[in-house]
């Protein structure tokens, strides 16, 4: 059974590193959150590592001018991992071809194609119509508010064609303040139902793990998977990530969950039993907030 704490502190002086996911976390989509921004800022005072590890499709530099439009200092955290470079690049490998046809809001997802300087030899990518297209890039819904399945006919044309869909954002939902939004997961979730094949970049799929560690060691940090924590929101991407991982856990349970675990303050004990029980997770730890 998970370990209800009430601060990060309680249990931070265990780790080196903490994997930190940011939507439902440490902000809401519009602000931040001022308690989860000063415990990071706390445990970095005392030499720990915070690494963002975010399903966002943007570079990391774009999420750190999010960030910044978020009022969350750049004193809370040391580096960003997100699964917008992890799938940028597959792409620039080929994962996908070289014409696709992108799906998301282009004046938010532009940085997506952005050159890739890392790579010694990225393919030319092309953004095509879909009946021209090698594969299909999503960043996001074209509407987040609408209905997944208003792409079936556009996703079945492309099932038929074979194209592989490289998703930049597993994530199903998110709640940008009180409302709930459609990610580029749902749309890749269907497309798998559909028979098509999906690629994934981010939580709870390796690859983001992988950039995650190396962004600690590009910071000189050696840390082993014992000495890292994972905090998020996502029971099927955070949590189920982190344990994939071998990499302890604590669950924001006041996030994407908060109905489901009664959480107000805390969560509540059965409930919370009750929703680890249905998502098939068992975090090590469990918080209300993150604070």
């Amino acid at each position: 059974m998970t370990q209800i704490v009430s601060t990060l502190a309680e249990i931070s002086d265990r780790y080196k590193a903490l994997f930190v996911d940011l939507w439902g976390c440490v902000h809401n989509g519009i602000t931040a959150y001022p308690e989860a921004v000063a415990a990071l800022q706390a445990y970095r005072q005392k030499g720990g590592i915070v690494v963002l590890v975010t399903n966002s499709p943007k570079p990391r530099a774009g999420v750190a001018t999010q960030l910044s439009q978020f009022n969350v200092p750049s004193d809370a955290y040391d580096t960003i991992a997100t699964s917008g470079d992890s799938a940028r690049s597959a792409m620039y490998r080929g994962a996908v071809g070289e014409k696709v046809y992108f799906m998301g809001e282009w004046q938010r997802d532009a940085g997506f194609f952005e050159p890739l300087k890392l790579l010694d030899h990225p393919i030319r990518i092309e953004c095509v119509s879909l009946d021209e297209a090698e594969g299909i890039v999503c960043c996001g819904p074209f509407d987040p508010m609408a209905d997944p399945d208003v792409n079936r006919p556009d996703f079945l044309y492309a099932k038929q064609k074979g194209l592989k869909l490289l998703c930049a954002n597993p994530d199903i939902v998110v709640d940008r303040g009180e409302t709930r939004e459609w990610c580029a997961g749902a749309l890749a979730q269907l497309y798998t139902e559909m028979g098509g094949e999906s690629l994934y970049f981010g939580k709870p799929h390796p690859p983001i793990y992988d950039l995650a560690r190396r962004r600690l060691q590009e910071l000189g940090v050696d840390a082993s998977d014992s000495e890292i924590l994972a905090i998020g929101d996502g029971p099927q991407t955070d949590i189920a990530g982190g344990m994939g991982e071998g990499i302890d856990t604590l669950f924001i349970t006041g996030g994407l969950a908060a109905a489901e675990t009664k959480t107000s303050h805390h969560p509540d004990e059965d409930a919370l039993r009750a929703h680890n029980e249905h998502e098939q997770i068992n975090p090590t730890f469990s918080i209300g907030r993150l604070r």
